[in-house]
Parts: structure tokens; C-alpha cells; sequence
């Protein structure tokens, strides 16, 4: 946040910060390009609060969350001041009771009018919460201005995927400028990727298992390049569709495939690995990059024979174990 007090110091905070690479703790090290920045009239402020809402899985509630400490990163308020967050829970499908809003505003020290008009905003920004179909609002800072109004001077919102349908306004909202371009790619192919720092690369069906995956992997020696997890319907495009955005990452030594063969067949999942690794574009890529492939369930058996039988450089595992051990011979450099 910069602020100006004439268009010229406007015009060079914009020039300054256009084309720039902010680093921040969503950003991650590699930092994002400056490709827009928000002009905004100034407020005067007399005190700065913290509102969130979000869901609660611990308690399978919605939570909602106020602090006196506006304007500072509320996770280290929770680490090094707990006692200054006060919360209030609600049951899915009920709304937020006009009791619950005055305690929340009460715990920031309000009264007489920026009473009755923090409880009006709090009411309403859960009823957006709510309607919109968000997974997350938070509004720091929340402040007080001299003249008793209560204003949000920052804004975050996350939404839904799953319910963005619903909303077509809010989908029109979104900067794919602004979004990892593989994630991106990904998600149109109907894939579920997160990418990550490592050097192995995951193809998973399941969040679960993907989890449990990235583990193995850290214990044998290695460290997930990504989250990619196929879903329920894996098939030969599918599986082709996950090696072109594992093999986005320059930094990929091995890709470790762990499959749950419930719904999807093992078999089935085996021949889509072998055509892959066999179509050109992938098969350049995969030429000094090991694969390791685990199936288990439906067809296992005639799965691991298909893999056997390629004379393609793909290793099968049996045991969740033996690809462990197969990934951390692979990461070793031969003595």
C-alpha cells in the first residue's frame, strides 16, 4: 500500500510498482508480476479491526473472527495473542443471530452509532458469505473513522469452485493472467494439480491417497514436485493429460503413479500409462526421467503384467513400500 497526496506521486507509485515483482507470503518465493494496481480514495482512520469468515472443519461450523489487532497478519495474532481473536460459531443452513453480531462488535470496544453499524456490517458480510457461495472473507483492515463510519479498506474473497456455476458474475471476475498458467492447463483438463517445490513427480487418484503419497515420498529420501490427483474416471487421455503437466516441471527426477483401482479399473489405468509413454511428445520427455507405477484393486494383477510386459522403462511396485524403495533408487546416484 502506497500513499499518495498528488496525482504526480500517484503516477510514480504506478510506474514504480507496473511491471514489478512483488514477493509475499501467497506469492512464494518466485514472487508475481505487477500487472494492475487499485486506486483508491484515502480514509482517515481512527482504529483498525480484523473480521473473517470461514469454515471451521474442526468443528464443521462456520466461524466467524474478530480482532482489535486490524492491519497486521492475523495468523501471528493467533500465535503470540490468542486472547485478542474472538469467535462465533453458526450451524450450517442457519443464519448468523443479531445476538452474535453484538457480542462480535462488543469485543472490539464499539459503541453508541459504530456500534449499530459494526453489527449491521457484520450481519450483512456473512449473508454475502453465504450467497455467494464463499469459502473465505476477510476484511483487514476493518476500521473506524473519525466521523463514526465503519468501512472495509481491504477486501479478500475466496469462492467455491464447485458453486461457481451459480455465479457467473463472480466467474467473470477471474484474471487467468493472474493464476498459475499449469494449474490453469490442468484444471481444464479436469485435473486437481498444486504444484510444488520437489523433484518427484505425483499422479494420484484421490486426495487421500495423493496425501499419503507425498509422504512416502518425503521418507524415501525424495520431495513432491506436485499434488495431481486424476479423479475417479482415469483413463488413456487422462493419463496422458497428467505426464504433459508433471513433465511442465524442469525439476521432475522420477514420477511415482499410486492408483486405487475402485470404480476406475487397474488394467485399464495400465494400458493408459503405456500409450503415454509411448506417444511421442511424452516419450522425449521421459527418456532419462523413471516411472514408477503402483496399482492396486480392480485388475491389479493383470495390470502389473501389462506393465511388465511394455519393455518400457516403467517400474511396477506391488506394496506401497516397494515403490518407495524404487523412488529412493532412483534419486541415488550410483556409487
Amino acid at each position: 500500500v502506497i500513499l499518495c497526496k498528488t496525482i504526480d506521486e500517484v503516477r510514480e507509485a504506478a510506474e514504480s510498482l507496473l511491471g514489478d515483482v512483488l514477493v509475499t507470503k501467497q506469492t512464494g518465493e518466485e514472487g508475481q508480476k505487477v500487472q494492475r494496481i487499485y486506486v483508491t480514495d484515502g480514509v482517515d482512520i481512527e482504529q483498525e479491526f480484523y473480521l473473517g469468515i470461514l469454515l471451521d472443519r474442526a468443528k464443521s461450523k462456520n466461524v466467524i473472527m474478530v480482532s482489535t489487532e486490524g492491519g497486521m497478519d492475523i495468523e501471528t495474532v493467533a500465535e503470540e495473542t490468542p486472547e485478542k481473536i474472538v469467535k462465533e460459531w453458526v450451524e450450517p443452513g442457519m443464519d448468523l443471530q443479531h445476538n452474535q453480531a453484538r457480542h462480535l462488535a462488543f469485543a472490539l470496544g464499539l459503541e453508541g452509532d459504530a456500534f449499530k453499524k459494526a453489527v449491521k456490517f457484520i450481519m450483512a458480510l456473512y449473508n454475502c458469505y453465504l450467497e455467494t457461495d464463499a469459502n473465505m472473507v476477510e476484511i483487514n483492515p476493518l476500521v473506524l473513522t473519525p466521523n463514526g463510519d465503519v468501512m472495509a479498506l481491504d477486501a479478500k474473497m475466496t469462492f467455491d469452485d464447485n458453486a461457481l456455476f451459480r455465479h457467473p458474475d463472480i466467474e467473470e471476475l477471474r484474471d487467468k493472467s493472474e493464476e498459475n498458467p499449469v494449474e490453469l492447463e490442468a484444471s481444464e483438463y479436469g485435473l486437481s494439480y498444486i504444484k510444488l517445490d520437489g523433484n518427484v513427480g505425483c499422479m494420484v487418484n484421490g486426495a487421500g491417497l495423493a496425501m499419503a503419497t507425498m509422504d512416502i515420498i518425503k521418507l524415501s529420501g525424495g520431495e513432491p514436485a506436485n499434488f495431481l490427483d486424476v479423479g475417479g474416471s482415469a483413463n488413456v487421455e487422462t493419463v496422458k493429460n497428467g505426464f504433459r503437466i508433471i513433465l511442465e516441471d524442469k525439476n521432475v527426477k522420477a514420477i511415482l503413479i499410486n492408483i486405487f483401482g475402485g470404480i476406475v479399473r487397474c488394467d485399464r489405468v495400465a494400458n493408459g500409462v503405456i500409450e503415454a509413454v509411448k506417444d511421442p511428445e511424452i516419450a522425449e520427455k521421459v527418456e532419462d526421467v523413471p516411472i514408477i507405477v503402483r496399482l492396486q484393486g480392480t485388475n491389479a494383477e493383470e495390470a502389473k503384467e501389462i506393465i511388465d510386459n511394455s519393455d518400457l522403462n516403467v517400474i511396477s511396485a506391488v506394496l506401497l513400500k516397494e515403490a518407495a524403495e524404487e523412488v529412493s533408487k532412483v534419486l541415488t546416484p550410483a556409487s
